[in-house]
């Protein structure tokens, strides 16, 4: 494997965590909406990773090129129903949905596409030594 597969790799990993860390913020930035159509409260999201295939022979992955966000999932976990008749929001009953956003689950899941994403970049950092150490070991001849 090369040292600029290596790079194309770890990027694509940066560019899948990226988007992990926006749908991370619009989650948490969410938390607090309400509504009162059930229909209509905003669903926690969270994206899909997939493997990416450099190529196929005879039927068999040869190598791995990479990761992908495929989808972007809304949570299927209940959403939160609370009492508040004075809100100008509250249906018929007196209550507001919201959202099924977990702060803490999201924080949990930032710090990890963080730690995720910095690795990827000690990575790209890690090739991009060996080819300067290759060239000057290259020139030194």
């Amino acid at each position: 494997m090369s040292l600029l597969n290596i790079m194309n790799i770890a990027g694509s990993a940066m560019a899948a965590q990226t988007t992990r860390l926006n749908v991370v913020a619009s989650n948490l930035s969410n938390q607090d909406t309400i509504s009162a159509d059930k229909d209509k409260v905003y669903h926690a999201r969270s994206p899909v990773f997939e493997t990416l295939y450099q190529d196929m022979q005879d039927g068999i992955r040869s190598g791995v090129a990479g990761v992908k966000v495929s989808n972007i999932i809304e949570s299927e976990t209940e959403l939160r129903r609370e009492y508040q008749p004075g809100n100008p929001l509250a249906d018929d009953e007196g209550y507001v949905f919201m959202p099924n956003v977990n702060p803490i689950e999201e924080m949990a899941d930032m710090i990890s596409a963080s730690r995720s994403y910095q690795d990827n970049v000690q990575v790209i950092e890690t090739a991009k030594n060996l080819a300067l150490r290759t060239i000057q070991s290259i020139e030194d001849r």
